[in-house]
């Protein structure tokens, strides 16, 4: 299967309606002001780091490729939003704009950063251009599609990170927020660096690594572990790893050898046994003895038991002699942070052929105040890593030397002229039409690693002792604060900047 039919896989039918429903009735306002066809730019990105961490990793961009390509209103959307009623009791949408709505074919360009790559808030990660009707009709589903997989991607590697090297599996399916987040959260999390998931049909769609064992049920089925355990052996001998907590741990590892060495004589290898409660660094200790002392010393120790990076950094501490960690429900469900709290805002207009007209939202908080101008990211770095990030307009791109405004703090930041950079924001969907050719996930994996290693030790760590710089370029800096000036003094804000 291929991931262009990833979405329609699941659904099986249209999706222009994943929606809010003021996306549709500004539209119509649009339309009926005849503004449809003036062109917008709007930027998604999140204002701070999740878990209380020093970066996000980007993902999502394939299921946003997929929903553009696929976006059309079906006769069937159509009808049912002629029946929508508004609060007279007649109907909400205009026969003109449905009729409007059943042309509609997606002009916008949208440029993105990569999947897999570090960002940092107030970057954004989609820039979405063209006309202003299509531009707010993707909001809701864009902010759906990035929000949440950024969300997991990041916890992800945070786990990855807390369990140094060692191997990480996703199996959080059954306490996920629905099917969907359950595919989703797999998905992200494989991104963010763990090695597989318990999850089939996030196998079957994504190519993800299958990793499973057996319940407690399988062992209670029978009289007694090592007959579960054998039986166990006997149904799937490739795949031997023994949940051994069912009644008594160590006596369960013990179960474990003895039917390993009978799997053994007939040309298989038991791959290890699973721990899901108790005192896990203690028993992984005795385990792991008991395991080297039967002649197992390269069977993996599998943990389990609503782990998180912490619980596992903290574990690693005791000396546990864990091997694999099974991380499910704090995982797939973000659970100290369920959500990323990413925002699509508009930052210019303009007529066909115009000027662009730039735009801001105000705050009387600073950091909630949103940036003007048609922005890209510059990152510069050094031959050791990442060095600062750069938010700038396309219009006026830094030339040499660049002047960076934190936007955390205000310092201002030199960064010499001749210093390495990239632009994040890659070209992948040009009037409608995507241009961009995703990276296999196995690789999107591989480029998330790299980047998370690329970061400033104290950004990196789990809880981060400095932060990493991002700031506006000078001149956008000083063209935001002259919309402000404007905007504060009871205008509309200067219309040139």
């Amino acid at each position: 299967m291929t991931p262009a039919n990833t979405l329609a896989a699941v659904y099986g039918h249209s999706l222009a309606l994943a929606t809010d429903l003021y996306q549709l009735t500004m539209a119509q306002g649009y339309w009926k002001a005849g503004l449809d066809g003036d062109e917008a730019a709007f930027h998604l990105f999140f204002r701070e780091e999740p878990f209380d961490g020093g970066y996000a990793v980007a993902c999502g961009l394939e299921h946003v490729l997929d929903y553009i390509r696929q976006f059309r209103f079906t006769d069937d959307d159509l009808g049912y939003l002629a029946e929508v009623r508004g609060a007279d009791d007649h109907p909400l949408f205009d026969a003109g704009f449905l009729e409007h709505l059943s042309r509609l074919r997606l002009a916008c360009d949208v440029d993105a950063i990569p999947e897999g790559t570090v960002v940092f808030a107030h970057e954004p990660l989609l820039r979405v251009t063209g006309p202003l009707l299509h531009c707010q009709l993707l909001e809701t589903v864009l902010l759906t599609l990035v929000n949440f997989q950024t969300l997991v991607a990041t916890k992800a590697a945070r786990v990855v990170l807390a369990a140094g090297g060692d191997g990480v599996v996703e199996f959080g399916l059954r306490r996920a927020q629905g099917l969907d987040g359950g595919l989703s959260a797999s998905r992200a999390a494989y991104v963010g660096g763990c090695a597989a998931t318990s999850n089939v049909l996030a196998g079957k769609i994504y190519g993800i690594p299958l990793r499973g064992t057996h319940a407690h049920s399988w062992i209670m089925c029978f009289d007694d572990e090592r007959q579960a355990f054998q039986a166990y052996a006997d149904a799937a001998p490739n795949n031997c790893l023994f949940l051994v907590d069912t009644y008594d741990t160590l006596a369960g590892v013990r179960n474990a050898v003895a039917v390993g060495r009978k799997l053994r004589e007939r040309g298989h290898e038991m791959l290890g046994v699973r721990l899901d409660s108790g005192d896990l660094a203690a028993l992984s200790i005795a385990a792991r003895r008991i395991l080297d002392d039967g002649g197992f010393p390269q069977a993996d120790i599998v943990a389990s038991n609503d782990l998180d990076e912490y619980q596992i950094e903290t574990l690693k501490r005791a000396g546990a002699k864990i091997t694999l960690w099974g991380v499910g429900t704090k995982l797939v469900t973000a659970y100290d942070q369920p959500a990323l709290g990413g925002v699509y805002k508009l930052s210019a207009v303009r007529r066909p052929g115009e000027e662009w007209r730039y735009k801001l939202k105000l705050s009387e908080q600073e950091l909630k105040t949103s940036n003007p101008g048609i922005q890209q990211v510059r990152r510069f770095r050094t031959p050791s890593g990442l060095l600062a990030d750069c938010i700038y307009d396309v219009d006026r791109p830094p030339r040499g030397a660049c002047t960076l405004v934190e936007l955390r703090d205000g310092t201002r930041r030199e960064i010499p002229a001749g210093t390495r950079y990239e632009d994040l924001l890659l070209p992948v969907i040009r009037g409608g039409e995507v241009v961009y050719d995703p990276p296999p996930l196995a690789e999107v994996r591989r480029h998330a690693g790299r980047q998370v290693a690329l970061l400033p030790a104290g950004v990196r760590q789990l809880r981060p002792s400095e932060a990493y710089p991002v700031g506006l370029d000078l001149s956008l800096y000083e063209m935001k604060r002259r919309l402000i000036a404007g905007l504060r003094g009871g205008g509309s804000g200067p219309r040139d900047v």
